[in-house]
């Protein structure tokens, strides 16, 4: 009788570890990656069909700290980024395909016209981390440094 209700206790606890398992795969794959500078560390979701890179942040009323999200290209170009339906401002950090910063953009403000302007970089980027704005300026990330993701 005592054996049974062990066994029954092993196998409910052997469940329970299965099913919290499963459920941090699936939170851990929600929030995508860790992109690292020298100083800090951004937690991301990941932005890399189409679709997904042209929602981006929109329609989101905040952005918690140090957060935020990655833009992921086919191959480098010069992609421009506008704000139009983004609530919260942002900083746009441009990446190249050594995980070099190649650009960035400080403080692009939201914009609720039709015609917005865009932010392009300087150089071929292939992926682009958007974070809040001022983030950049605070935390020390700046243009040359190398990040890690």
């Amino acid at each position: 009788m005592k054996a049974a209700k062990n066994n029954k206790i092993f196998l409910l606890a052997g469940l329970i570890l299965i099913i919290v398992s499963g459920l941090f795969f699936l939170i851990s794959r929600q929030t995508g990656k860790t992109v690292c500078d020298k100083n800090v560390c951004f937690h991301v979701e990941i932005a890399k069909t189409e679709k997904e890179r042209e929602t981006g942040l929109m329609n989101r009323s905040k952005l918690d700290l140090n957060k935020g999200m990655l833009f992921v290209f086919d191959s480098p170009g010069k992609y421009s980024f506008w704000m139009k339906n983004t609530l919260i401002p942002l900083d746009m950090i441009w990446i190249d395909r050594d995980k070099k910063i190649v650009d960035i953009k400080e403080d692009a403000k939201p914009c609720k016209k039709e015609m917005c302007e865009t932010y392009s970089p300087k150089s071929d980027a292939k992926y682009v981390l958007e974070i809040n704005a001022g983030a950049a300026d605070s935390m020390g990330i700046k243009i040359g440094d190398k990040l890690k993701f």
